[in-house]
């Protein structure tokens, strides 16, 4: 369990001081003359025995599990343990190329003429699906990912189904979505998928390019294809036309191999800024529809009148959730200075109580990070952090001696000019500056080279309608964050990509658009 935060408040501290008992914690969690009484949990762990792990996975093409062209395989690894969960083939260029060709196949004889309303059945056969098997997905995807389960199972699983019910209703509708105008499937998609949400993201692309009519060839990322590989198993039993839907896991460059290859009609990529100009220039000078959803570093922005306790709430579930694991995540925030000692204290307090270890544990709130590579990334920032003269406070708590694991983290004294500030860290790392007007919130907020999305905290509507203008952010919330609904559009601009994802934009990406 996370122990209480051992700070207090100094002597003649300024409105909004939290009163502490003699072991640190505010006297307003116990029962009176600040006798503070920590909570403590027994375990309850999530049965593992609801999935079937298979010892060797291979790749999904044309409806059928096949090996690689040349036999390969690699490990998929537990990132909470350490322990390898199971081998799965690894895709070559000439799996792409097949996959493909497969594609286009099922494109051009079935389902690209398919009318709307019998691909809509497959989407809703898929979605309910997903929700009868939604505990068997939740429990997978802790393990291969290191997410919590609570996360999995109330967050991601949902949203997949969501997202699948959403556009089955969008099939046979598509001449509302565009009126006056014809939409045409464009023909094989190629989707490239991360892994810090491998099921929701593969629900994010695969469900409108169906629904449009198109065909797809999946690649997951190589830390996390045990979910995308179970939903092909899902493919099967809504009875999915052959080569509809194919997947191919493997390293990054079957990725680059599957967007150049000549018979890809659309690209779309979620993931790291460094791959998406790769990616587009893998693209220029061909007539290939591209989307891309990079990198963030939102900022989370509160003013003096914010309801406190709601704000904070707001603040680590825009960077605490999934381990800072979230391309929109709130990892940077910009307090207005007459409120910023109340608001650090009271986030110190609710870090204390965030309870860290076990993803496949119903209490923990932050999970593994996903390898060790990128807990390596995390932990090398963090020090520059500390080397340039930023304030780090983390809770104390005790982390499993196996797994990827990482600490809460909160700096304060943070500059614009260091790193934790400009580098996207994606992981469980904020950052707290501070501004005195609005006008200095928004020049603060807007100086980073990404745009995805951002927060306002304020009582006054007016003022949350003056800052969406002036932020370049696509996603904006007001008085909340990581906030999703398969109905809303998604994406960014500047470094953080181009394209929606969906809503009724998402559709667009996925069809051409002809007079009637």
């Amino acid at each position: 369990m996370a122990a209480m935060a051992t700070e207090t408040k100094p002597a003649g501290a300024g409105p909004g001081a939290i009163s502490r008992s003699g072991n640190g914690a505010p006297s307003s969690w116990g029962l009176g003359d600040g006798a503070a009484i920590p909570w403590e949990y027994a375990p309850a762990p999530e049965s593992r025995d609801v999935v079937t792990l298979k010892e060797r996975y291979g790749l999904f093409i044309g409806g059928r599990e096949v090996s690689s062209s040349d036999g390969e395989t690699f490990v998929t690894v537990n990132p909470a343990t350490e322990e390898p969960l199971a081998k799965v083939a690894r895709g070559t260029a000439a799996d792409m190329d097949k996959a493909v060709r497969t594609a286009r196949t099922a494109f051009r004889r079935s389902w690209g003429s398919l009318p709307g309303r019998e691909r809509a059945k497959y989407l809703f056969r898929i979605a309910r699906i997903l929700q009868e098997r939604s505990r068997e997905f939740a429990v997978l995807e802790s393990m291969d990912s290191g997410k919590p389960i609570k996360e999995s199972r109330d967050v991601d699983v949902p949203l997949a189904a969501a997202h699948f019910w959403y556009y089955a209703g969008w099939a046979d509708k598509l001449e509302y979505a565009f009126p006056g105008r014809v939409a045409r499937p464009l023909g094989v998609a190629a989707q490239i998928i991360p892994w810090n949400f491998p099921l929701l993201m593969l629900a994010w692309k695969i469900a409108p390019a169906l629904a449009a009519g198109n065909t797809v060839v999946l690649k997951p990322a190589s830390t996390t294809p045990l979910s995308a590989l179970l939903f092909a198993d899902v493919c099967r039993q809504a009875d999915l036309p052959p080569g509809v839907v194919n997947i191919v896991p493997g390293p990054g460059e079957i990725g680059m191999a599957l967007i150049t290859n000549p018979g890809v009609d659309k690209v779309a990529f979620t993931g790291s800024t460094e791959i998406g100009r790769k990616i587009f220039k893998g693209v220029a000078g061909t007539d290939k529809a591209l989307t891309l959803e990079l990198g963030g570093k939102a900022a989370n922005i509160v003013f003096d009148d914010a309801p406190l306790d709601q704000a904070v709430e707001g603040i680590v579930n825009g960077i605490y959730f999934n381990q800072g694991e979230v391309c929109c995540a709130g990892s940077r925030l910009l307090a207005q200075e007459s409120i910023v000692e109340p608001l650090i204290e009271k986030l110190k307090d609710r870090l204390a109580t965030i309870r860290v270890g076990d993803p496949l544990d119903k209490n923990t709130d932050v999970g593994a990070i996903n390898s060790k590579a990128q807990l390596e990334k995390i932990t090398e920032l963090v020090a520059a952090g500390r080397a340039e003269g930023a304030e780090m406070y983390q809770p104390a708590c005790d982390l499993p001696d196996r797994g990827y694991f990482f600490r809460p983290t909160l700096f304060t004294n943070v500059a614009q000019s260091h790193r934790i500030a400009r580098e996207e860290i994606f992981g469980p790392v904020l950052s707290v500056l501070t501004f005195r007007t609005p006008d200095e919130a928004i020049e603060k907020a807007n100086n980073t080279s990404y745009g995805l999305s951002a927060g306002v905290w304020t009582d006054k509507g007016s003022r949350i309608l003056s800052m969406v203008r002036r932020l370049k952010a696509g996603v904006v919330w007001a008085n909340t964050f990581n906030r999703f609904d398969p109905t809303s559009p998604f994406g960014g601009y500047k470094e953080s990509g181009f394209g929606r994802e969906g809503g009724m934009h998402g559709l667009h990406a996925y069809v051409r658009l002809e007079d009637r």
